[in-house]
């Protein structure tokens, strides 16, 4: 059983991919609004010794097939929606415009769910086989994992209910037999409108995020030599009264301007380009891609990846302390292969499980509207209720290494 210990977490508005400086991607909110309180649950498993993470090859998997453009069918969660929709703000307001940004967001924020050695993605039906994540969203998401049991099953983190999708990460280690727990998980997705030529002319068309679609970006743990390098895909940095902030390569970079006390995040950046045909790859990776350059200056799709979905970018952050020196990514330390600098493996999963008809609403007002959607703000009025059911106290950081399967 969980125990639910919380926190209040101060947001900056997300948008790092964004032109601005005040537009980094942290734990943000709705423009020049007051502060949110974030409810952040940590789970409290049966200590054990340091584990041994296992870094056995990702089975070798056909990928799964598209059966359209809008994914898999329809599954019906028996939820109805406006039990978990609120007025936006408590007074019903319309977010204001991005421009003279060129794209539509919608934005939200995660608490941390539950620890576990469990990747659906690269290893379903395999529990204990990948290492140690750290699960934001469904709070059932485990090895077993199918889109249709996210779509049925599992409270949420983000927001509510009505998005039941799976975010999860490398698992923060402190150095000293713990897990860092994360202050939180902002979440960004931008996108054209669907009007917009560029829809047309830099892709064949912009579609919202398909049923089923789910994938790896960040560091490549199957082929290394193919990560991006450059910080505009991948970064670290600092938030807080005393940061120096930046798009740093490194942890150990962004630490060393990071006062105890402020927030250490790394930002990942996914590909928007789809395939149109595979609703995951056998590397998990290939049926997205990064835009490439035109020639003229222009970040099209390649034609092999001719459809524009959202674009999604997460930040994950930590509370920093006296110890934060010591602490890595369980993907760092790999049996049977060489440690690695500390934080450079950062990657993510996404498995997506969202209620259809807010996926239409986020879209069709906040996309396609161009409109600047915080905090779960639907653009119409309307918003998702906030992690119902958690109550702010205070907040632990450190949570016990759960049992390995």
């Amino acid at each position: 059983m969980k125990k639910a210990i919380t926190c209040m977490v101060a947001m900056v508005v997300a948008g790092a991919a964004l032109a601005g400086a005040n537009k980094a991607v942290g734990l943000g909110n709705k423009k020049n609004i007051p502060i949110i309180s974030i409810p952040i649950p940590i789970f409290s498993p049966t200590p054990t010794p340091t584990p041994t993470p296992t870094p056995a090859p990702a089975p070798a998997l056909a990928g799964i097939a598209a059966p359209s453009l809008q994914g898999v069918a329809k599954v019906v969660s028996g939820l109805s929606l406006q039990n978990f929709l609120q007025p936006s703000w408590g007074t019903g307001d319309i977010p204001g415009s991005m421009a003279p940004d060129d794209v539509g967001a919608f934005r939200f924020n995660c608490a941390p769910s539950h620890n576990a050695y469990n990747d659906p993605i690269v290893y379903p039906g395999q529990p204990g086989k990948s290492h140690l994540h750290t699960f934001f969203g469904n709070t059932l998401a485990d090895a077993n994992s199918t889109y249709s049991s996210l779509r049925t099953t599992g409270d949420s983190t983000c927001n509510n209910i009505l998005n039941r999708s799976a975010y999860w990460v490398p698992a923060m280690m402190s150095g000293a037999g713990k897990v860092v727990m994360p202050d939180g998980l902002a979440v960004y997705y931008k996108r054209y409108p669907v009007t917009d030529v560029r829809c047309t002319t830099f892709a064949t068309a912009c579609l919202p995020l398909p049923r089923g679609l789910r994938y790896i970006f960040g560091y490549n743990m199957m082929d290394p030599a193919s990560t991006p390098t450059d910080t505009t895909k991948r970064w670290w940095n600092c938030d807080g009264a005393g940061a120096t902030t930046g798009h740093f390569a490194t942890m150990g970079d962004a630490l060393r301007g990071c006062p105890t006390g402020d927030r250490i995040g790394v930002v990942l950046v996914a590909p928007d380009c789809w395939n149109g045909t595979q609703l995951d790859s056998p590397d998990h990776r290939s049926h997205m891609a990064y835009r490439v350059q035109d020639g003229q200056g222009h970040a099209v799709c390649p034609k092999t990846h001719p459809y524009i979905i959202p674009e999604f970018q997460l930040g994950v952050w930590y509370s920093t302390d006296a110890t934060s020196a010591n602490w890595y990514l369980s993907s760092d330390r790999m049996p049977g292969m060489p440690d690695s600098v500390a934080g450079s493996t950062a990657h993510a999963d996404w498995f997506g499980a969202w209620d259809d008809g807010i996926v239409d609403l986020w879209t069709t007002n906040c996309i396609n509207k161009m409109l600047s959607c915080s905090g779960g703000d639907l653009g119409n009025g309307q918003q998702l209720k906030l992690l119902a059911g958690y109550t702010p106290t205070v907040r632990t950081t450190l949570a016990d290494i759960p049992a390995k399967p």
